[in-house]
């Protein structure tokens, strides 16, 4: 049974960090016994890569065991059967850095050798650092060095590397989690100063890949057997600013490429959606090729808190967009982000975002209790006390949930056809033309393999899911 793309362990990992009991020297000189003692038979050893947060790092991921796989390295199972581990992290929230901490512990724990990659060890290098002092580092921009640490790593070197690479994260060896989905990442870092957001430290300026050295990378994906083209950035709105081109440029040479396949476009700030709504719009209305779904950040209803965030647009754009949208496709899925508890949020505030997201009515929220990154300027500002975040935070999940229940309601009795992405011995999972998750009872007797399009009708459904 093959991973999912939705890594769950983050969510099972404890909040507590302990810093792992093993005596630096002592692991080292095990280290280097086991690394000479192998010799030239290091390359047949295995290697666990495991990854968390974003489709980028998912990515990362795929792309780091692609480099492995190509120089002779063997994929471990998990940590345990492994001589060396690599943990792609996160760092966008203060409690999803204190499960990664705590994950990176787990794995020191093991006495193997240990490569933190991923964006914690550029947003926040000297906690590393201290708490963990043997592991080598990876920066998220860095990926084509990945071979050189390793070998690094294994003979008892630790190594920083968290220079950017002139290389772009585009056409490597890869080795997929899902084999029917192919994430590709059009460009690094971004053009905006949002003043919570550490994803801005680790990944930096925009940097929009070549649209033909996208398209190769796209065509091999297709050719390959991918169903499902993820394009994804920190912010796929501002793709192309700075190299002369955009994003529905790149849409549009994409759905021309022949073959049997459905295109999701990632996260986009509403900021730079103002230009190409209409055109966008009208590409999903002509385009089966593309899933009609919009993730597009709101963060907040109320535009003196926008401004504190530095988001650069108001809550009218977002609304617009929505607007614009479900006049012309009412089925559209419409994914937002809230942060809740930002410093200085008053009562109001608060109130226009949950009028926003009535309006609106998103079918997808995730929601975030605003905690303070270090290194961005919201950690200065005042924070709320955690009991009127935690206060807020509940009456937001309550109102998402009953809005996703009525999004959901819609699609009763609708009949058509699914990509079938995930699978288990019991369940089928596909998504429709809107992105809607679809379960559906594995019937005995039926052969039904990753990738096969199927028919079904939705008979129940709930806030998070259809079932056919």
């Amino acid at each position: 049974m093959f991973r999912s793309l939705q890594p769950s362990l983050i969510e099972k990992i404890p909040s507590l960090i302990k810093r792992p009991n093993i005596p630096t020297t002592t692991r080292d000189a095990n280290w280097r016994a086991l690394s000479d003692s192998l010799g030239d038979r290091s390359k047949n050893m295995k290697i666990w890569v495991e990854a968390y947060g974003c489709t980028a790092s998912i990515g990362d991921s795929e792309m780091i065991s692609g480099l492995l796989k190509e120089s002779g390295y063997q994929l471990g199972n998990n940590e345990r059967d492994s001589f060396l581990s690599i943990i792609v992290t996160c760092s966008v929230k203060d409690v999803t850095e204190h499960k990664m901490l705590h994950r990176v512990g787990q794995l020191m724990k093991t006495g193997k050798p240990l490569i933190i990659a991923g964006c914690l060890p550029k947003a926040n290098k000297k906690l590393l650092e201290t708490t963990y002092p043997t592991a080598s580092l990876l920066g998220p921009h860095a990926i084509n060095r990945t071979i050189d640490v390793v070998k690094s790593t294994i003979s008892g070197r630790r190594v920083v590397a968290l220079e950017d690479s002139a290389s772009d994260k585009v056409n490597l060896p890869r080795v997929r989690v899902n084999p029917v989905t192919s994430i590709i990442e059009i460009a690094s870092g971004c053009m905006s100063g949002c003043t919570f957001c550490q994803t801005k430290l680790a990944k930096g300026q925009l940097r929009s890949y070549r649209i033909g050295d996208i398209l190769r990378q796209f065509r091999h994906d297709v050719n390959d057997g991918c169903k499902e083209i993820w394009l994804t950035s920190t912010d796929n709105g501002c793709y192309g600013r700075d190299i002369g081109s955009n994003l529905i440029e790149l849409l549009e040479s994409c759905i021309s490429i022949n073959g049997d396949y459905k295109i999701r476009i990632g996260m986009m700030n509403p900021m730079f959606l103002t230009n190409m709504t209409n055109r966008l719009a009208e590409l999903f209305v002509e385009s089966d090729r593309i899933f009609k779904f919009l993730h597009i950040p709101v963060q907040s209803g109320s535009d003196v808190i926008l401004r504190k965030m530095k988001r650069g647009h108001t809550a009218k754009i977002f609304v617009d967009a929505v607007k614009t949208f479900r006049s012309r496709i009412p089925e559209v899925t419409i994914a937002t982000d809230v942060i809740v508890g930002f410093p200085s949020e008053s009562m109001e505030d608060f109130e226009r975002t949950l009028e926003i997201i009535k309006a609106t009515e998103p079918d997808v929220v995730n929601i975030s209790k605003y905690s303070a990154r270090p290194g961005t300027a919201a950690a200065k500002f005042k924070k709320l006390s955690s009991q009127i975040i935690k206060v807020r935070s509940k009456q937001m999940h309550l109102l998402i949930n009953n809005i996703a229940l009525k999004r959901n309601a819609l699609w009763k009795g609708w009949e058509g056809e699914i990509i079938v992405d995930q699978s288990d011995t019991r369940w089928l999972r596909g998504r429709n033309y809107a992105y809607k998750p679809i379960h559906v009872t594995r019937s005995p007797g039926f052969q039904i393999q990753l990738g096969d399009r199927i028919s079904v009708k939705i008979q129940e459904f709930s806030s998070h899911m259809l079932i056919g």
